[in-house]
């Protein structure tokens, strides 16, 4: 009988743990009772499976709850801290107590900084981390744009980054961007195809050499099944597909889950070839190629 093919991590990508995060409604529950022994179990599960972060977000909670996780999180750790907030106080209160030796000199992230935030930076001169930038938005006389091309992906990426370098000092290789990902059933208006090419235009900026680029995956399977009618499984398969045209294009960080099996597919997978197919077809078509897979 032939033997399991051993699974082999994708080559270069890097996780950081999301399960240490309110919306999550395990999670949610452990905050709720304070139950540190489980959110510690959390943390070092994810570091076992091979995160290089780990994510904390503790909702809108106060920034000494912020704190009294971060220490739990780094007394069973040793690896850095992505603190997931765009409130300034609930930042300021993880770096404030963020342990760098414990974490063997490793900055942690500051997840995540847009053109709406830009005061985050200023959290810079009490700790220096390395930011997490939101390139999925920007800031037009000071209200929220959604960024819907890749150039405009790039040019606000564009804009963060020079402040990263410029006025903090911050190196490239420090400096992570998020071009966004959204649900990919609900994407009526070709906006994974739009990630992707805005992930295209910052890996091809010569002046980019080094940056990073991260999404959320699991954003992109939300709302829907496990399982299709079938048995087939759907979310990993679907995760791994969009891995599979990213990383070529200058993925090479997300915020997932390290227990899940994520892989570069063949050329010939079905999850692949639906996401393609979804991703080249637009408004309502594409949704409906997305359901062939589904109910296959």
């Amino acid at each position: 009988m032939e033997s399991k093919k051993e699974y082999v991590p994708i080559k270069g990508l890097s996780i950081i743990g999301e399960s240490i995060n309110d919306s999550i409604p395990s999670t949610h529950e452990f905050f709720e009772k304070d139950d540190i022994d489980s959110i510690q179990s959390l943390a070092k599960l994810q570091a076992e499976k091979g995160a290089k972060y780990i994510d904390v977000n503790v909702g809108k909670r106060d920034s000494l709850f912020m704190a009294h996780i971060v220490k739990k999180v780094q007394e069973v750790v040793d690896i850095p801290i992505s603190i997931d907030s765009p409130d300034f106080e609930l930042q300021k209160a993880g770096l404030g107590v963020y342990n760098i030796d414990r974490a063997k000199g490793a900055k942690p992230i500051v997840n995540s900084i847009s053109e709406l935030r830009m005061e985050l930076f200023e959290l810079n001169k009490i700790k220096p981390f390395c930011p997490i930038l939101i390139a999925s938005e920007r800031s037009e006389n000071g209200k929220r744009c959604p960024n819907k091309s890749g150039v405009e992906i790039k040019e606000t990426a564009k804009r963060l980054i020079y402040k990263c370098r410029n006025e903090f000092n911050i190196i490239n290789n420090e400096i992570i961007v998020d071009p966004g990902l959204g649900p990919l059933g609900a994407d009526k208006e070709g906006m994974t195809k739009t990630t992707l090419e805005g992930m295209r235009y910052i890996s091809q900026e010569g002046d980019f050499k080094g940056i990073h680029i991260s999404v959320g995956l699991s954003n992109f399977t939300q709302m829907l099944p496990s399982k299709t009618k079938s048995g087939k499984f759907v979310k990993t398969p679907l995760e791994s597909a969009f891995l599979t045209l990213a990383t070529p294009v200058g993925l090479d960080f997300i915020v997932g889950n390290p227990k899940k099996k994520y892989k570069i597919l063949e050329k010939d997978h079905a999850a692949l070839i639906a996401l393609k197919k979804a991703i080249n077809a637009s408004g309502l078509d594409s949704v409906i190629q997305l359901q062939y897979f589904l109910i296959s």
